[in-house]
């Protein structure tokens, strides 16, 4: 078929022919198709399709939906001179359109463009081409390692050129503005002035020609260029706007069709000058929207002492392999992911975690790279490298989340679409008024024109939600909160339920011994003995008493005898001692009579959630160990900060419902889910959901993938460096519920900045486009000229990204109760 494209996927999951003809009977029902053909030995799919009726995306959805996955690959170009939401428009289109890209997703305050792509159909020279023939320019793609210095000169001289053109165009505006003023005799001879008639306007067209042309070529430049790709944005309105009032000017000092009074020459110059102020103002501002980011990417060491036969060899970072021995030295970076071998120091991982306290690392310690090796050597085994480590994966993960789009950015999207052809009409519809309704006078109309063009401002609405979600985002990673899309802040925003699973989320995870109680004899002495009894078992109720024991300062003796009954407990011989430790089964098969004021105190610790571990010596019961897991330090101030927020706090748990109401009742949790079993737990969050909540559920993100999963937002929580950032839509690198207080304050805080800067773009051009118009003039006789309008609208784009840089100091109020020092409750 005449047209039809062809198109190569690489499919993964296939495993027999079945498969094949599955994913063929799938194109086959898609309108479009041509031909399809599977090969299960490349593991490929050819298709012909039709271009008009079909997408790329869609045949990757077909295949997808079949239940099998496509392998594309993506990268992050870095990209310059976008200034508005329509340049983001243009070079999507231009993107989509290469065969062979699935998805385009470009962030204006970063100026990064993220392509998701087929790399047997188009190439990194296709995408570059295709950017700088739209008339942008192509940095090169993040990751690289000249990318960061070429960025920054590129800026430095975009910035320099317009320092340039601004100082030129505001010297020769108020030059221009002076002669207006100063009689012309003190000027030029009188003789000359008498003989050239209009000699002022002449002189004023000769000395502010080269100069217009200077300052306002850029945006010229840019207006053709958006006109080329059938594109109406920002830079054809304020072209036309100083075009207006420059060409205007040239026909009055001609007088052909205008006359002498139409001399806006100083007016053009200046406006280019204080669009131009604009545009500097807001590249410096964009560029620090972004630091974060730039920080993590500085983490990234770039040598590394390689261990080989005894020696020290200093190598590029690239050349580590995994399983290699790495020396680091005292003040060095470590410069990959891997475990201890041997040596002893601190390490300062608040660049990854935001903890500010210097992890200790010992052998069998897990290290990351990029963090902070402090005050002593050590040596490790790389097991992880390049972009498999944390950081790489962090920083993947960051630049991915402010290039999405919420909802609410979409909107405003939609808004500026229809912005442009909005303020030309309204433009027109002012002059039109003014001269041919009002019967004003021509230099009235026109002036009331020009300064519609001029005042609009889309950039202020394209900026507004980009450039808090890019420095929201890059806020959190710093504060160790990993926010993985736009979608994610939103939807935060919108909770009104945080579920908590209970074992290791809000408590430790591991079982310890927190009460004691023995009767006839020393507690010290009764767990010495039990210690050395349960030594030999591996059930963590054992380990909890063994640990305990070894904390107290005990030495453990050798048990004899020693038998383990499956559920019950253990016997053992100690020092001669028949000792029997385990629970009521135990004692009652071995026929152990347990006395009334030991029954109690073990029913008592029951009550609490705690299990009990009865004790016997040779033949008489004689004391009782409570063991339970340990609340987390901080899950009753982080629980008490929800509620205080208006979320109401569910608890999910295995447990039997009277220690999952003891383990709730300490947390003043109202509402328990008890004996969940773990495949169950998303079931119940559905359940939550489908009575109108919107949920998040805080699980360990590795034992609780489908409960993350199901949630409205599922937020990982990790210990340290450990943490799964695959899982969940927000993930924690710190072991600390208060994380999630702050995961939260900071999402509401980016959304109501977002709101702010939507409300101020939408505000600002709602008040002064009329005003710009006339509206003031019949009742105030107030009217906004063609310069302060300019420099109206140089502010608001400023002023829209100044407020989002207001979030680089933001510190969550829950953060801010720890650093101040506050004891928080357990």
């Amino acid at each position: 078929m005449v047209g039809n494209k062809k198109a190569e996927l690489k499919v993964a999951g296939m495993v027999c022919a079945a498969c094949t003809q599955a994913i063929e009977k799938a194109f086959r029902n898609l309108d479009g198709v041509a031909s399809a053909q599977v090969n299960l030995g490349t593991e490929t799919a050819s298709i012909e399709y039709d271009p008009e009726k079909l997408h790329l995306a869609d045949l990757e959805k077909a295949i997808r939906d079949t239940g099998y996955d496509v392998i594309d690959e993506k990268v992050v170009l870095k990209i310059g001179g976008t200034v508005c939401a329509m340049c983001v428009g243009a070079l999507e289109i231009a993107l989509k359109k290469l065969d062979g890209v699935v998805d385009v997703r470009v962030n204006l305050a970063s100026e990064k463009a993220i392509v998701t792509f087929n790399p047997r159909m188009v190439g990194l020279e296709d995408m570059k081409k295709a950017v700088v023939d739209t008339g942008y320019q192509f940095l090169g793609i993040a990751g690289e390692e000249a990318l960061d210095d070429r960025e920054k000169e590129a800026l430095a001289r975009d910035l320099a050129d317009k320092k340039k053109r601004i100082i030129i165009g505001f010297a020769t505006s108020l030059f221009l503005m002076a002669l207006m003023y100063l009689p012309v005799h003190k000027i030029v001879p009188m003789q000359l002035a008498m003989a050239v008639p209009n000699f002022m306007s002449l002189f004023m067209l000769i000395v502010s020609a080269p100069v217009f042309v200077y300052v306002s070529y850029p945006i010229f430049r840019a207006a053709l260029r958006a006109l080329a790709n059938r594109n109406l944005d920002m830079d054809v309105m304020y072209g036309m706007g100083i075009g207006v009032a420059y060409g205007s000017s040239i026909l009055g000092t001609f007088a052909v069709v205008l006359t002498p009074d139409f001399m806006f020459y100083e007016t053009a110059v200046m406006l280019a000058s204080f669009l131009t102020l604009g545009r500097y103002l807001e590249a410096r501002a964009k560029g620090r929207t972004s630091e974060a980011i730039k920080k993590l990417v500085g983490l990234q060491p770039k040598r590394a002492t390689i261990l080989r036969d005894g020696r020290e060899i200093e190598v590029s970072v690239e050349e580590v392999l995994v399983g290699d021995l790495l020396l680091v030295k005292p003040g060095e970076k470590i410069p990959a992911d891997g475990v201890v071998a041997a040596g002893e120091s601190y390490v300062d991982e608040a660049m990854i975690t935001g903890e500010s306290v210097p992890a200790f690392k010992e052998p069998g310690s897990r290290v990351v790279g990029g963090t902070l090796n402090k005050n002593g050597s050590l040596k490790f085994s790389a097991t992880r490298i390049g972009k498999d480590t944390v950081l790489a994966q962090i920083i993947s993960l960051v630049e991915e989340a402010q290039g999405s789009r919420p909802a609410v950015q979409r909107i405003a999207d939609r808004a500026v679409a229809y912005f442009i052809p909005t303020i030309l009409a309204f433009a027109a519809a002012s002059f039109v008024y003014w001269y041919f309704v009002a019967h004003n006078t021509l230099l009235f109309s026109l002036t009331a024109l020009i300064s519609v063009l001029v005042v609009a401002c889309p950039c202020a609405l394209g900026l507004a939600t980009p450039t808090a979600i890019t420095v929201g985002i890059g806020r959190a990673a710093e504060l160790g909160i990993l926010i993985k899309s736009g979608e994610a802040l939103e939807a935060s925003d919108k909770l009104n339920v945080v579920a908590f699973d209970k074992t290791g989320t809000l408590t430790v995870g591991r079982p310890d011994v927190t009460d004691m109680a023995a009767f006839g004899m020393s507690e010290k002495e009764m767990l010495r003995l039990a210690a050395s009894a349960e030594r030999p078992s591996e059930h963590p109720l054992a380990e909890a008493v063994v640990r305990k024991a070894r904390e107290l300062g005990l030495e453990s003796a050798n048990a004899k005898k020693f038998e383990a009954r499956p559920g019950k407990g253990v016997l053992a011989q100690v020092e001669g001692r028949n000792v029997v430790a385990g629970n009521r089964m135990l004692f009652t098969d071995l026929g152990l009579e347990i006395t009334p004021e030991l029954l109690e105190k073990a029913s008592g610790y029951e009550e609490q959630g705690k299990t009990a571990m009865l004790i016997a010596l040779d033949g008489r019961a004689c004391a009782v160990l409570a063991i339970s897991d340990r609340l987390k330090e901080s899950a009753q101030e982080a629980v008490s900060d929800l509620q205080s927020m208006n979320l109401a706090v569910v608890m999910i748990t295995g447990d039997n419902a009277k220690s999952a109401a003891a383990v709730a009742g300490m947390l003043s949790i109202k509402k328990v889910l008890s004996e969940v079993l773990p495949e169950d737990k998303s079931s119940e969050i559905k359940r939550l959901q489908q009575s109108g909540s919107k949920v998040a559920f805080v699980g360990d993100g590795i034992n609780d993938a489908p409960a993350l999963a199901q949630a409205d937002v599922g937020i990982a929580i990790g210990s340290g460096t450990d943490v799964a950032i695959e899982a969940g839509e927000i993930v924690l690198m710190k072991d600390d519920l208060l994380a999630v207080v702050a995961a939260i304050q900071l999402s509401r805080k980016v959304i109501s900045r977002i709101k702010l800067n939507i409300f101020w773009a939408f505000a600002y051009n709602a008040a002064l486009v009329p005003v710009a118009a006339g509206a003031l003039y019949p009742a105030f006789g107030i009217t906004f000229r063609p310069e302060l309008a300019g420099l109206a609208m140089a502010l608001s784009s400023v002023t829209v990204i100044s407020f989002s840089l207001l979030l680089k100091k933001y510190i969550p109020p829950a953060m801010q109760k720890k650093n101040s020092g506050k004891k928080i409750g357990g």
